[in-house]
């Protein structure tokens, strides 16, 4: 499989890197498409296994909100934090519990769900993969409900799905109102491309590579990469544009958004990415209010899964209450306003 930077990461030496203390990334395993001989697109027919708190689902999510597939493709959403030592089945796996409760709030989390796709109540992801002679673990999940099988576990890929495929896959949106997250027009492809590269690599992955990895010279990296391409696009932006690429909202905001919108609350902290805030970037803060204010995006996150399931697995358990300044979270994402008219 030839390497897309923009959609996996180079695996080459990665025992080695891993080894060495950097975060590596591994390679999905299913990659069949929709479209493809016997996986037809139509309603009703495929299932989404999510979890919030994870950034990769949460483009799928948000791709599920934005192109209005929530009436045609079901979902299934996981507990934020993976199960423990003591659990049957091992640690740190996906786990479709409701009755769980969030050390955050002290209740279970209404958007958790038992696991529905499969018609089998499974507990586990790693059951779905099983059941397919595969060690995998990961979400998100594309499932077929009718040949009850996975089709795909690529985020990127699972996203450009949907978008191709919105209308035969049911979308509640007429094809006027509802974006295109990856135009037809061949220029502005190339542009999301080379944003979605750099995107994926230093801002993505980038945060990984910075809170995860245990060498002091690969997080000093990632760490610099990270804000240069945060001051990078703080200067696209500068010129009035709307989105990322001008007025539309396209598959290269849809990216950079999961990252972003758990920037403040969650990486400044649990990733050590404490330079600044994207709240002191007056462009990408109001274009952060601008992607959240769009119909269904509220909806389709949750930072209650995200505090829980980022500091919940730290060695403490314990999730911190802020920032509340000047506002708290998300509510501060309705509040544009709040990083100043900019220059």
């Amino acid at each position: 499989m030839s390497q897309d930077n923009a959609t996996e990461e180079d695996q080459a030496k990665a025992d080695t890197r891993r080894a060495s203390g950097e975060f590596v990334r591994g390679i999905s395993g299913f990659r069949r498409t929709l479209g493809d001989e016997g996986l037809a697109p139509e309603p009703g027919r495929y299932h989404l296994f999510v979890a919030l708190n994870c950034p990769w689902c949460h483009r799928v999510t948000l791709a599920r909100a934005v192109l209005g597939l929530q009436d045609s493709i079901s979902m299934d959403v996981a507990f934020p934090n993976r199960t423990g030592d003591g659990d049957p089945d091992g640690p740190n796996l996906w786990e479709f519990a409701p009755q769980r409760r969030a050390s955050l709030t002290g209740e279970p989390l209404s958007e958790c769900t038992l696991e529905t796709g499969t018609g089998d109540g499974l507990r586990l992801a790693k059951e779905i993969y099983r059941r397919e002679g595969s060690d995998e673990q990961s979400v998100p999940i594309l499932y077929d409900k009718h040949e009850r099988r996975i089709v795909n576990n690529e985020s990127a890929e699972i996203i450009r799905m949907l978008d191709a495929h919105a209308a035969a896959l049911g979308s509640r949106l007429p094809e006027d109102r509802r974006v295109r997250l990856l135009p037809d027009d061949p220029a502005l492809a190339d542009t999301i491309a080379a944003l979605n590269e750099r995107i994926y690599l230093s801002i993505n992955n980038g945060a990984y590579k910075a809170g995860f990895s245990s060498d002091q010279s690969v997080y000093a990296h990632a760490f610099q990469a990270y804000f240069e391409t945060l001051a990078y696009l703080e200067e696209l932006l500068s010129d009035g544009r709307d989105f990322l690429t001008g007025a539309a909202f396209t598959e290269a905001d849809l990216r950079l958004f999961p990252t972003l919108y758990r920037h403040d609350p969650v990486y400044y902290l649990r990733m050590k990415l404490n330079a600044a805030r994207i709240l002191d970037y007056p462009h990408l803060w109001r274009w952060l209010c601008r992607v959240y204010a769009q119909d269904g995006v509220a909806e389709a996150g949750s930072l209650i899964h995200c505090r829980q399931g980022y500091f919940g697995r730290s060695w403490n358990g314990v999730v911190p209450l802020g920032p509340v300044t000047p506002m708290t979270y998300p509510e501060a994402y309705h509040h544009p306003e709040l990083a100043g008219p900019g220059a």
